[in-house]
């Protein structure tokens, strides 16, 4: 009885053993299947892996337009010198510089001149001056002073023709009125002609700045229409047409500073000359004076003379 009790309870454990082992493989084929899950994506990712090595060569490709594209724009941008930018400008704008640029030629010529013409005069007036100063009459005067032109010979001479057309007048009042009128006119003549050409500077220099900025804003216009028609605000594109439109500012400044300098030196050294035209009429006045107290003096010694 042990021995068949004992070789059921074998048999019940190899029973119990089977059903376990059916009931544990469903759970092992799940543990079996999820490891097999991974190989999925491995496989979407096999793709992009053999697709890395591709990049390199389309990059290295690139590389050598990218350099070029780079040292093609710096050599455009070393080439922008003011001859190159005034070639390369628009039509309006070369017009604005070239005009500037004359008017620059003209404010140095004007001051080229007007020294030369202003040292002359005012060495001319002053040893004029110097001349007449022991002078007691004016044919004294006029014979000191010789056949050389200045300012002061032509108030001499008006002193003269004045004194002349009013002989036989008793009025010396009047006739140093007379006289005084001619130096006036005399004066006024000579402001003008020395003060020929300075309206001009004057003009250049007010005006310069705002011809300069109108060909900048040209400039800039034309260049903001290039963008827009390129599609692209890259350097080499934008920088060529901004520094040229700039280069007419320049120049404008160019021509107005200059001016705008010479002529306040010129306002300061044609004053200094006035100043001495003015000593030179004083100076024609007092020898016209002296004339007619002289003439006065002789005409009472001559009646002494005819009564005695």
């Amino acid at each position: 009885m042990k021995n068949m009790s004992l070789s059921r309870m074998m048999t019940f454990a190899v029973i119990s053993a089977l059903v376990m082992l059916s009931l544990a493989s469903p759970s092992s084929a799940q543990q079996g299947t999820a490891p097999a899950a991974p190989p999925a994506p491995v496989v979407q990712q096999a793709p992009v892996v053999s697709q890395l090595p591709a990049a390199p060569p389309d990059t290295a490709a690139a590389q050598p337009e990218r350099e070029k594209f780079l040292k093609a724009a710096a050599a455009e941008l070393k080439e922008l010198s003011p001859w190159t930018m005034f070639k390369s400008a628009d039509v309006v704008v070369k017009a604005v510089m070239i005009g500037l640029a004359f008017a620059s030629l003209v404010t140095w010529t004007i001051f080229i001149a007007k020294m030369v013409e202003l040292a002359v005069v005012q060495r001319k007036v002053r040893s004029a001056l110097t001349k007449i100063a022991d002078a007691r009459s004016l044919a004294e005067a006029q014979f000191a002073l010789g056949s050389k032109g200045s300012v002061l010979a032509s108030f001499l001479a008006a002193a003269m023709r004045e004194a002349r057309l009013s002989a036989g007048i008793s009025s010396d009042a009047g006739i140093k009125e007379r006289a005084a009128s001619s130096f006036a006119e005399i004066v006024r003549a000579e402001a003008r002609r020395i003060r020929l050409g300075m309206g001009l500077l004057a003009t250049i220099g007010a005006t310069s700045p705002f011809v300069g900025l109108f060909g900048t804003v040209w400039g800039i216009m034309n260049s903001f229409i290039g963008i827009s028609k390129s599609q692209t605000t890259n350097l080499a594109v934008v920088a060529p047409g901004i520094a040229e439109a700039l280069l007419a500012t320049a120049i404008g400044l160019v021509a107005a500073i200059p001016a705008v300098i010479i002529y306040n030196h010129f306002a300061r050294v044609t004053k200094g000359y006035l100043e001495l035209v003015n000593r030179a009429s004083g100076a024609a006045g007092r020898l016209l004076s002296r004339d007619l107290d002289r003439t006065h003096v002789s005409s009472g010694q001559r009646s002494r003379g005819a009564a005695e």
